[in-house]
């Protein structure tokens, strides 16, 4: 006897802890040099929001009677991806804070994991750069005495040097430093295909093109502005999420040029040195109407449906 279901029909075998184990296996390099880059208080902070986000993940699905999560390793992803966004010398109760209002107030109350309308960990940073001014203070490489190198290199007077810019030795928060860790924890979730080209391409590509029409088609300044805040972290690990990301090709693509458009407008006109958080969260509360726009049309026998 045969069985009808919806679809899909086929599957990957893929499920979600798999994805999360592969995220973060990906985010090991950015941890591991933001560790020898700040010093071993990357790992409290790293420790606090992962152990804070599992822990209050825990308690809102015991406290509302829901299955337990916990073992998708969403909340730990949501915990480490906060934490590299982090300045390494945030103290440790803001870490708790700004778990708990990506988990429960962003993620939980609108149902858990694929139900969420913006990415947790990206709307707990803007929440915390706005509620604490210490997300602000810049954190530098241990040892460092040079003004140039303590200041991020959006905020400095001197840009870094272009190898500095790419190993991480300057300024910033834990995981955003770093360029070479981030590109190969993303050639990882390529070759596993968490992720596609699409979006992170766009992305960092239309801010490198914006910066070089500011800055008068200076190729130098505009590849070290691009290297420099937020921008690969954001475009690789976060602008990324399936739940807050347009699913076609070219929903990914139009997602990824309004992120690179928003932040070269933040960085150069607004008032936050570095706008990657504020244009992925903007962007995520456009991705359904992208979606509308760009879904797949359906034919059947009787023509376009």
């Amino acid at each position: 006897m045969s069985s009808l279901s919806v679809s899909p029909h086929i599957h990957s075998g893929r499920s979600t802890t798999k994805i999360m184990g592969d995220v973060i296996i990906s985010l090991l390099p950015a941890t591991v040099a933001g560790t020898m880059i700040f010093g071993w208080r990357t790992l409290l902070v790293v420790a606090t929001c992962i152990i804070s986000s599992v822990v209050f993940e825990a308690l809102f699905n015991l406290i509302v009677k829901k299955d337990q999560t916990i073992s998708d390793l969403s909340a730990v992803v949501t915990g480490l991806l906060l934490a590299l966004n982090l300045s390494v010398n945030i103290p440790l109760w803001q870490c708790a804070v700004g778990s708990l209002f990506a988990i429960v107030i962003v993620k939980c109350v609108f149902g858990g994991i694929g139900k969420n309308l913006v990415n947790p960990a990206i709307t707990a940073r803007v929440f915390m750069l706005i509620a604490f001014s210490t997300l602000a203070t810049p954190a530098f490489p241990v040892g460092t005495v040079d003004a140039t190198a303590s200041a991020t290199p959006l905020t400095a007077d001197v840009l870094p040097s272009m190898f500095d810019l790419f190993i991480g030795k300057h300024g910033g928060a834990i995981g955003e430093t770093s360029v070479l860790a981030l590109i190969i924890g993303g050639v990882y979730l390529l070759i596993r295909r968490v992720i596609s080209w699409h979006i992170p391409a766009t992305f960092i590509g239309v801010v490198f093109i914006f910066s070089l029409f500011v800055e008068g088609f200076n190729v130098d300044t505009a590849l070290s502005l691009t290297m420099s805040g937020g921008l690969f972290i954001g475009a690789i690990f976060m602008a990324t999420d399936y739940t807050t990301s347009p699913p076609t090709p070219l929903g990914k693509i139009i997602f990824g040029v309004g992120c690179g458009l928003l932040t070269g407008v933040i960085r150069y006109f607004g008032t936050y040195p570095d706008g990657v958080s504020f244009a992925i969260l903007f962007m995520n509360i456009l991705t359904p109407y992208i979606c509308n726009w760009t879904k797949r049309k359906v034919f059947t026998k009787g023509g376009k449906k």
